[in-house]
């Protein structure tokens, strides 16, 4: 997934072809025979950054993939890849679909400083333009990817979910209810489009180059446990994640598909694993703090986010494994890659701050209740001298 540049989405209607040799071949040598791919054709949207930017590159090195056509809002690196630049909401995007046999959608807007309406706007009518476009250009198969959030972190999940648990989270955490929508959306989609088989492939905490609440909870000085709460940590590494949504291109799998690394990590392992103290608070304070900083802007994450740290929401992952597939990294090495990547950062209830102010906040043993407290104040106090 990624988060689109505000400057590039002005270019929305250019469109860039590369020259006859940078055009994937679409055939292969073999014993010095040349014989034709026979493979899909694969469109992948956010194609220019992350998740999209690796899968782009592992298709256009598969032999068993015959071309790809990548779609982002600026030009990406691989250069096997036949790239269209335009925003994913334009009705052009069917133009450039044409003769693909399988879209992977993943130009998402997930950023945690993105206006919340702006990125529904951004995320909801995109996946609803790629799945019109797709079927007007006879795409038989749309990939889509959300995230294992959308089961929702509750307090009777069981360990682990199974795909066809019920989705019951709430719109209230970042991004989630646009994945809602794109999940609803995706349901609805092989109705209204006859034809079109639609797979939602839906990953447990990212790690790789992201930047979300769950990985930033690792940058904090003390990690935050909410008194009487069930953790569980399940982590999927951006590597398993593209693994995963290729074995669904060549329809080794399909349907509606969770990924993660396999069993998970409980509170108390993390913490000997990380090496970062907790920092206990009853939930009232918690949540109402949280929410308090967010509501005043001090904070890009609200209080449901902090439902993803408080109670399990590990799956199986049953039917990729069912399917042959297996997770090439653990739940332990992602997290030791994760803080490797955070190492240096220092966030204190979603906000990043300077080295000063965290070490500062870590030596007072500050709480995100306090933090909360003392931004009220400091609005007050500035709001008086204005007057």
């Amino acid at each position: 997934m990624s988060s689109p540049d505000p400057q590039v989405r002005a270019a929305r209607n250019e469109s860039a072809h590369p020259s006859p040799d940078q055009r994937p071949s679409t055939t292969a040598s073999r014993a010095g025979e040349s014989i034709p791919v026979r493979g899909p054709v694969v469109a992948v949207t956010g194609a220019a950054s992350g998740v999209g930017a690796l899968l782009t590159e592992r298709l256009a090195a598969s032999d068993g993939i015959k071309q790809v056509i990548a779609i982002d809002e600026r030009r990406g690196e691989c250069e096997a890849a036949q790239w269209h630049i335009l925003d994913v909401r334009d009705p052009a995007i069917a133009d450039k679909l044409r003769g693909a046999d399988v879209v992977v959608h993943l130009a998402l807007d997930l950023d945690l400083e993105t206006d919340p309406a702006a990125r529904t706007a951004y995320n909801v009518r995109g996946t609803q333009t790629v799945l019109t476009a797709a079927a007007a250009a006879g795409v038989h198969r749309v990939v889509l990817c959300t995230s294992a959030m959308v089961y929702g972190a509750l307090p009777d999940n069981e360990l682990p979910l199974s795909e066809d648990a019920e989705l019951r989270a709430t719109a209230e955490a970042t991004g989630v209810g646009d994945l809602l929508e794109i999940e609803r959306l995706a349901r609805r989609a092989p109705r209204a489009h006859p034809g079109l088989n639609v797979s939602v492939v839906r990953p447990a905490v990212l790690v790789g180059g992201t930047d979300t609440a769950l990985t930033r909870y690792f940058e904090s000085p003390r990690l935050l446990v909410v008194a009487d709460s069930r953790p569980a940590w399940q982590f999927c590494h951006v590597e398993d994640l593209c693994s995963a949504l290729e074995y669904v291109v060549l329809e080794k799998a399909d349907g509606e598909l969770a990924v993660g690394c396999d069993g998970w990590l409980e509170q108390e392992e993390v913490e000997e694993l990380s090496g970062i103290r907790r920092m206990e608070l009853p939930s009232a304070v918690a949540l109402g703090a949280a929410a308090r900083l967010h509501r005043i802007g001090l904070t890009p994450s609200p209080a449901g986010d902090l439902a993803y740290t408080m109670y399990p929401w590990v799956v199986s992952g049953s039917r990729l494994h069912d399917a042959g597939w297996r997770p090439r990294w653990t739940n332990e090495e992602v997290l030791a890659e994760l803080l490797a990547e955070v190492s240096g950062r220092h966030t204190v209830a979603g906000r990043r701050l300077g080295r000063k102010d965290a070490t500062a906040a870590g030596a007072a043993g500050a709480t995100v209740a306090l933090l909360g407290a003392a931004a009220v104040v400091r609005r007050a106090r500035k709001a008086r001298r204005r007057i």
